[in-house]
């Protein structure tokens, strides 16, 4: 059990059987009542976001979200094979199971697949992938960082916006969390 009072980014609770990821929380003592802390969850199996509210040092269950370590291998046109990679043993998930995550898997990437009581909940992405463009407006000489975007089809079909300087082959640096551009890499 864990106290709201405790709560940070990024710690796993179980409410009503379902796997919950706190993404943003705040205390809030008002002048007139008791305190309350006012959180914003991520569901780790559906991935839909709930604002909740909890009474001030209210007990919750800490979900413990186990890290397994796999290799992305292929999709096969429906599904996605992946390797386990202890004891070398493949198995394969759906889109609806990996959510935004396909957007991002390159083949041959190691990822953490995260378990909940024996059963995949997701995958954990690294923060940055590096992804090559291949297909975009060209580039015109002159242009600069500043003053626009263009869309940018990546090796994984994602299209994100880009600065017009970026030309097809060049390879870019994603944010997995919210799918921005970073930087050329």
């Amino acid at each position: 059990m864990i106290s709201t009072n405790d709560f940070r980014t990024g710690l796993t609770i179980e409410i009503d059987g379902d796997v919950f990821q706190v993404v943003d929380f705040q205390h809030v003592k008002p002048g007139k009542g008791s305190a309350f802390v006012r959180s914003k969850l991520r569901n780790m199996r559906t991935g839909a976001m709930v604002d909740r509210t909890f009474n001030a040092g209210e007990k919750i269950p800490r979900a413990r979200v186990e890290r397994k370590e796999v290799q992305y291998l292929y999709n096969d046109g429906k599904d996605y094979h992946f390797m386990d990679m202890e004891s070398y043993d493949q198995f394969s998930m759906s889109v609806d199971e990996l959510g935004d995550a396909v957007k991002f898997l390159k083949e041959n990437m190691n990822i953490n697949l995260l378990m909940f009581q024996e059963r995949s909940i997701g995958v954990d992405l690294p923060t940055f992938v590096e992804l090559e463009v291949v297909e975009t407006a060209p580039g015109i000489k002159g242009d600069t960082a500043s003053g626009g975007s263009k869309p940018a089809k990546l090796e994984t079909g994602y299209i994100v916006q880009v600065p017009f300087f970026i030309n097809i082959g060049d390879v870019l640096q994603i944010d997995t969390r919210d799918g921005h551009y970073i930087k050329r890499v």
